[in-house]
């Protein structure tokens, strides 16, 4: 079991007090956030599995599927030139530094 309930038994053995529909809604709304920024970098088909899911204990989590490792190293730069940018965007600079050294 994980201390931090991240990786939470899914939700096969429901109890009737706890609340799992607000734990979905959240991962739902999560995932469909998620899903339309891998439509507008074109990742959609690398992520077909995307789906809201919620643990034993009411916890929303966001399921990505089998995806391919191409795609996750791709999604990965993704991520870092947008955190690069939005530092230089936050220091004051227009340069942006190498994003390929994180």
């Amino acid at each position: 079991m994980d201390p931090r309930r991240v990786t939470a038994q899914r939700a096969e053995g429901l109890a009737p007090a706890v609340p799992y529909v607000r734990g979905w809604a959240t991962a739902k709304r999560a995932a469909d956030t998620l899903a339309a920024q891998l439509r507008v970098l074109g990742f959609e088909p690398d992520f077909l599995g995307l789906k809201a899911d919620v643990s034993v204990f009411g916890d929303g989590l966001v399921c990505l599927g089998p995806v391919r490792p191409e795609a996750i190293q791709l999604l990965a730069e993704a991520l870092a030139t947008g955190l690069t940018a939005e530092m230089a965007s936050a220091a004051g600079t227009t340069e942006l530094p190498d994003a390929s050294a994180a």
